[in-house]
């Protein structure tokens, strides 16, 4: 299993560890290993995350695997131009399933008895029931103001959980305070690097149901950046193997309600700006201060794209307009759609310093729009807008 290396210092840590932070601060990464994929050996292969074996960091364990990963990728009716990669429909209906499942199979070669993480909601049940399947206990820290949904998913798999008075920060500084207990792994989404790598196989699935060709964009919703950073691993990797001719201009979105990217992207910093963010109907994107902020603006530079904001009122709508097509998702999945519409229909911030860039991106000939997190884990929040 490879090791870490902070991407600050270049200090590497056995994976053995447990070690989820470089003494020097700076955010952990998995060090260099060949990525490349079996291209021709794909078509014999489980149809399931896994199938990329050779990109990921550690081997399927068939006693945690339930098959996740291979999510439909189905065109838009209302958008032409879209295609709309179904990843609610995972075993605990988010993306999360991706790099939970690598994090659970890590923790249990590496003989681990408790897992703690934090987690806006959707994180949360996914490691909550992966660690259930590999048979470790697990605590979630998550905000008071979580989803009862998801909140029953955790409880249902067995996991603590520890409600946090407050925002969303809240529940970090907390899970922080007691993060590096011994023994103890710290199965954070954000700072565990193994997460992303699981996360990538989004990207790779991309490229293969495309018929082994990316788009011209992809859209990802923004809060901590897991997608749009493994996203970027992916689409580089298949570049660097020559299985792909281009890089897919990524456009992230956030809340415009908590948006410190899309600031920093419009006023060309380096790192996220300081906010304190409001209240949003996209709980799962509303991070004021994202630990690796300053990678994921790297990212979207590196692809020519940039980083945009809808308001809670577009995402409803287009929360809507997908469940017209039979689609029912949380509000934080509707970001990206609403962001398209808006580029559709000429309806952005006519203020905002990124729209004119995303307007570009957002309406090429092929663009790819997640849906991450399944409706039933926001059912309240079904308001329609005039």
């Amino acid at each position: 299993m490879p090791d870490l290396v902070c991407s600050d210092c270049g200090t590497i840590y056995p994976v053995e560890s447990l070690i989820w932070l470089c003494s020097c601060g700076g955010m952990l990464d998995v060090v260099a290993f060949d990525t490349t994929v079996d291209a021709a050996a794909l078509p014999g292969r489980a149809p399931s995350l896994w199938r990329y074996a050779e990109a990921l960091p550690i081997a399927a364990d068939p006693t945690i695997t339930l098959g996740e990963g291979l999510s439909p990728l189905v065109p838009a009716r209302a958008l032409p131009h879209v295609q709309l990669k179904l990843d609610f429909l995972l075993p605990t209906l988010s993306f999360k399933d991706r790099g939970a499942v690598v994090l659970a199979t890590l923790a249990k070669q590496l003989r681990v008895e408790s897992a703690m993480v934090d987690s806006s909601g959707n994180a949360g049940t996914a490691m909550a029931a992966y660690f259930s399947r590999a048979g470790i206990d697990c605590t979630v820290y998550v905000p008071e103001s979580t989803s009862p949904g998801k909140l029953a998913q955790m409880r249902a798999h067995g996991a603590t959980v520890e409600l946090v008075p407050g925002s969303r920060a809240d529940t970090s500084a907390a899970a922080l305070r007691a993060a590096g207990q011994p023994g103890v792994l710290y199965a954070s989404h954000v700072y565990h690097p193994y997460f992303l790598h699981g996360v990538k196989t989004y990207g790779y699935e991309i490229w293969e149901q495309r018929g082994r060709s990316l788009p011209e964009t992809v859209v990802v919703p923004v809060g901590n950046g897991t997608m749009l950073l493994g996203c970027y691993l992916a689409f580089s990797e298949l570049v660097a193997a020559g299985l792909a001719e281009w890089m897919p201009r990524i456009v992230a979105v956030q809340a415009s309600a908590c948006a410190p990217l899309e600031q920093a992207m419009a006023q060309g910093l380096d790192s996220p700006v300081t906010l304190d963010g409001s209240a949003t109907i996209a709980e799962g994107i509303a991070i004021a201060a994202p630990p690796r902020g300053r990678q994921i603006l790297a990212a979207v530079r590196a692809t020519g794209g940039t980083i945009v904001s809808v308001t809670d009122r577009q995402t409803a709508a287009a929360r809507q307009e997908l469940a017209d097509e039979g689609l029912f998702v949380e509000p934080t999945s509707a970001v990206c759609f609403a962001a398209v519409r808006a580029a559709v229909d000429q309806t952005f911030d006519s203020a905002s310093r990124t729209s004119a860039a995303a307007e570009s991106l957002l309406t090429a000939e092929s663009v790819v729009v997640p849906l991450c997190g399944a409706g039933l884990k926001s059912p309240t929040s079904t308001t329609r807008y005039s």
